[in-house]
């Protein structure tokens, strides 16, 4: 598929959820400029809090990560985000397919908080969907998106 997808996931703990360190997440950037090479590709990005949200790419997936399915329709590119599993909060509806057109693109913003093994710290995610059917200019997603869902729920 002639696809080209921007994963950006922030995460942080309790330490950045209000004051000085989160007005420093807050300000964390959902995009960033693609890198030259021919559709399809996935950039990857990640920002904690341990490195003081600076990006780094190309990051290993995590196995909690969430997904996506692709499916040709139409001449359109259908685009539905798969839910991690077991983040909270749990999503019993979630928003519908999205049909892209060539050309078009889309951000999709989803949250979550998770608890941490034999019960450890919370910390929580934020992952941003950036994609785009066709090949696009390597700026594109730092526009305003002309397709946008927010999933983002209450985690606190």
């Amino acid at each position: 598929m002639d696809v080209v997808v921007q994963w950006v996931h922030t995460s942080w703990t309790k330490r950045s959820r209000g004051g000085a360190e989160a007005a420093r997440r807050n300000a964390v950037p959902v995009s960033f400029v693609l890198p030259v090479r021919t559709a399809p590709f996935v950039q990857e990005i990640v920002l904690t809090e341990a490195d003081g949200f600076a990006p780094r790419e190309g990051a290993t997936r995590p196995p909690y990560r969430s997904e996506m399915r692709l499916k040709r329709v139409d001449g359109g590119l259908q685009v539905e985000l798969i839910a991690a599993d077991w983040g909270v909060p749990r999503r019993h509806r979630r928003p519908p397919t999205v049909l892209l057109a060539r050309g078009e693109w889309l951000r999709w913003h989803i949250n979550y908080r998770f608890t941490g093994m034999n019960g450890g710290a919370m910390f929580y995610r934020l992952d941003t969907l950036n994609l785009a059917h066709g090949a696009v200019p390597v700026d594109t997603f730092l526009g305003e998106p002309p397709r946008f869902i927010d999933e983002r729920a209450h985690i606190w």
